[in-house]
Order: structure tokens, then C-alpha cells, then sequence
């Protein structure tokens, strides 16, 4: 069964949500026999996710029985869900129940609902075990195709990573459309521990009141910037163990607040970093070198390997070094699905992965993202990193921004009317770049996903 789960203590708690519903390991291996026999043949079935137990029960028994979910938010905006079925013409639909769709129920639980849509079912190449949105385009319906051994390898090297036993008690918080959210899920389960699903806002006190009773907390960079403002440094939380980032990039402040508070209050910060591509996780720091190693993604997770191609096409795996950053895994995905045809696509990646991301390698081997690929503009031959450059005002100003534009024109988005002023002779200064080839724009908001991610503007 998926993630061994008929093999942990039936009795063992699994999994509590926000409306205090609660499942042991046992139920969910009942409710996954329950729901194979509604799905008879291998098929496609969208998974319109919350989090919340109806929405794991679909994803462990999908899984479990071979069925194929693409994981969707609960709240995908109308055009892209009916973009999206038109083109892969799914057989089922697991939603909420409260949704309207013009589909025959063909089984309810737990607050979903099991609608058969008349398409059939489509071939599906064997070992394609689950379809994720791309993180950040969620406007786009290119996919990552995963395999079987990608979900239980990348769970397996999370659980050697932190250590995890069936005592855990994960605040499961990131949506479960991300690949973050479900790797703390599937790492979890895989242990045996306790996971406490949330859909609710961290500014919530549902969301505290739960947070009390875990033992580990795994949030992006917005999630801390939110609990930042909560004071959470300043809450006792003596349960929970282990704090631990993923996402995206942490200011050089953010980090080391959380590595003291860490140390002072005897907990362990762990910072990683991962790909919807790598099955989310792929790197992480050791909680001993968080003081030291400010904002780096420290070394391979257990299970991996990394490594740097520089610019002259040399790949090496040790000693100082600057470039693209390689990873190599079982949890590295078959590859991409732009449509249907490409769902009975074989391994395209066979375990490797080209990140897009440059990183630099210290002389003690541990990593740190320093920009990507496709992250520059080259104005009036000047190679202008939006990375740095979002990461100097932010340092300097302690402002959220968002840095884009062309070969012609930096466009530096801001919410802070005080900066529209003072940025672009800051940013002249600090990039060498002529102030009228920068263009600061005030907005409302810096939009983002429920990810935390910055959605294109």
C-alpha cells in the first residue's frame, strides 16, 4: 500500500483537521479499500484539494489504488479548471462537497465528493502515479508528472533528514497543491506520526491553538514574515521541536532570527530547499550550522547528491565553486506534461535535474543560492540580477517588493509610496545601472499564491 500504510499501528492516530475530525491509520486503509472499489479501472481523477481530511483521504487513496489525481486548489479560478478538464478529460472528480459540477455522485465522505464525468478513461503510462501544478504557473497547464518511487523516495529522505518518528506531530499549514505542503504530508505518513492539517489563516487562533500541540512547523518565507508580526518568537510553544523553511529564499535577517530564536529556546531551525521537478525537498542545513551558515540551503538531502556545472560546462562536486546547481535522486520526477499525449510518457529525467538555480559552493561544501538563470536583465550590457536586487532593498529598506523588466528597463514594484522616491538612486548606487533605465512602481500589493510565491505582475 501507498507509503506502507497498512503496515503502521492501526490504532495510531494519523491525522486531525481544523473541524477537529480525526482518522487513524486503520481508518484510512478501510476508506482507501472503500474508495478503490467506486474506481475499477486505472484512471485520471482531478483532486480539487483543501486542507482538510476529505482532500488527504483522496490523495492516500488515489495513490493507494492507482489512480491517477491531479492536485488542483479547491479555489482554481473557473477558466483555468475548465481549460485544464478539457484538455485532459478526467474520468472522476474529487471536490468538496458544496461544489457545483453537472457530474453523476457516485460516492460522498468526509465532506468530498466522488462525481463520475463520462470521459473514460485515458491510457496512463504505468508508473505515472501523480500529476502537480508547475509552482508559480498556476496559469498554465504544464504539469510535473510523477512516479511512485519519486513520492516514497523523496518521503523517505525527509523522514532520515529530521530524524522522523511515529511521536511527531507535523502542523501541516502549506496548501496541499504545493509540493511542500504534500512532502510534509507523504513524509509524515510514511512515518507513522501524527499530522495536524490546517486550512486556516496563521493570523487565525484555530491556527494557534493547533500550533501548540505540534512538534514541528514547516512554512515558506511569507509564513514567517506573518508569524514575525504575531510575535512568535515571543510564544511559548514547548512542544515544538523543529522549525523548518522551504519555498524560497529567507532575508539574511529572517534567518538569523529564527536560527537564535532556535538556539535560545533550545529547538532546531533547518532551512531546505526543493522543486515541484525533485518532489519537493532536496537540500537542507543542518541545524548545528544555522548560526554559521547564514541563508544557505546547506548540503543534499540523505538520498541525494549536488553538484555544479560552471560556466565553461564543468561539473564538479567538491571544493569552491560557482554555477548552475545539478541535483541527482529517485526523487527527481519523470518530467513534464503539456497535454494529454504526454501522460504516457516514460522517465525523461532519469534522476537528474538541471535546477535553473545558481548556486555557490564554500570551501566546506555547503551551498548557496545566489540567483537563477532566466532571474537577469542585461541593460546596455550591465548583467542585472532581480534576485539581488530584491534582496538589497529588502535588507536595506525591510520592504516587500518585486523586481522585473527587460533589456531596456529595470521595473522595481513597491508598496511603500516613501520609496518610489529614494529607490532608484539606491539602486543606481548599488548596481551601477542609469537611473532612467530604472522604473519604480507603487502597487497595492505584491500578489501572491497560497504558496507565498509571487504571482507573475
Amino acid at each position: 500500500m501507498f507509503l506502507d500504510l497498512d503496515k503502521k499501528d492501526r490504532t495510531a492516530l494519523a491525522v486531525i483537521d481544523d473541524s477537529g475530525e480525526q482518522l487513524s491509520y486503520g481508518e484510512i486503509c478501510d476508506f482507501s479499500a472503500e474508495f478503490g472499489t467506486q474506481l475499477p479501472t486505472r484512471s485520471l481523477i482531478f483532486l480539487l484539494a483543501e486542507n482538510r481530511i476529505g482532500s488527504l483521504l483522496g490523495y492516500t487513496a488515489s495513490l493507494s489504488n492507482r489512480i491517477v489525481p491531479l492536485i488542483l486548489s479547491a479555489k482554481t479560478e473557473a477558466g483555468l479548471y475548465e481549460h485544464l478538464r478539457d484538455l485532459y478529460r478526467p474520468a472522476y472528480l474529487w471536490a468538496p462537497e458544496g461544489m457545483d459540477f453537472p457530474y453523476e455522485i457516485v460516492f460522498r465522505a468526509h465532506g468530498y465528493v466522488l462525481r463520475k464525468t463520462g470521459f473514460g478513461s485515458a491510457p496512463l503510462y504505468g508508473d505515472l502515479s501523480m500529476l502537480l501544478p508547475t509552482s508559480g504557473s498556476t496559469g498554465s497547464p504544464k504539469l510535473v508528472r510523477h512516479s511512485y518511487r519519486n513520492i516514497e523516495a523523496n518521503a523517505d529522505n525527509v523522514r532520515r533528514m529530521f530524524g522522523l518518528t511515529a511521536d511527531e506531530r507535523a502542523m501541516a499549514v502549506l496548501p496541499m497543491h504545493y509540493t511542500m505542503g504534500l512532502s510534509v504530508i507523504s513524509s509524515h505518513l510514511l512515518a507513522g506520526a501524527t499530522i495536524l492539517l490546517s486550512g486556516r489563516s496563521l493570523l487565525d487562533r484555530g491556527f494557534w491553538a493547533m500550533l501548540k500541540e505540534a512538534t514541528s512547523f514547516t512554512g515558506v518565507p511569507y509564513s514567517y514574515e506573518l508569524l514575525m508580526k504575531m510575535r512568535f518568537t515571543r510564544m511559548d510553544l514547548p512542544k515544538l521541536r523543529i522549525i523548518t523553511q522551504g519555498g524560497g529564499k529567507l532575508t539574511p535577517e529572517m534567518f538569523r532570527t529564527l536560527a537564535e530564536y532556535a538556539r535560545d529556546k533550545g529547538k532546531q531551525f533547518v532551512a531546505t530547499y526543493g522543486q515541484s521537478e525533485c518532489t519537493a525537498r532536496m537540500a537542507y542545513l543542518p541545524a548545528e550550522l544555522a548560526l554559521e551558515k547564514t541563508c544557505s540551503i546547506g548540503f543534499a538531502e540523505p538520498g541525494g547528491q549536488l553538484s555544479i556545472v560552471d560556466a565553461d560546462g564543468v561539473e564538479t562536486f567538491e571544493g569552491e565553486a560557482s554555477g548552475e546547481m545539478v541535483y541527482r535522486g529517485e526523487n527527481v520526477t519523470l518530467g513534464y506534461a503539456y497535454g494529454p499525449e504526454d501522460l504516457l510518457k516514460g522517465d525523461e529525467n532519469h534522476g537528474v535535474r538541471y535546477t535553473g538555480d545558481l548556486a555557490r559552493r564554500d570551501a566546506d561544501g555547503c551551498y548557496f543560492i545566489i540567483g537563477r538563470l532566466g532571474r537577469f536583465l542585461k541593460i546596455f550590457g550591465l548583467r542585472i540580477g532581480l534576485d539581488e536586487v530584491e534582496n538589497l532593498i529588502r535588507q536595506e529598506y525591510k520592504a516587500d517588493c518585486y523586481c522585473k523588466g527587460d533589456d531596456e528597463r529595470l521595473v522595481v514594484l513597491v508598496t511603500d509610496p516613501a520609496l518610489v522616491e529614494v529607490l532608484p538612486a539606491f539602486i543606481e548606487d548599488k548596481t551601477h545601472l542609469f537611473h532612467k533605465n530604472i522604473e519604480v512602481r507603487l502597487v497595492d500589493a505584491i500578489l501572491r499564491n497560497e504558496a507565498g510565491k509571487v504571482i507573475n505582475q
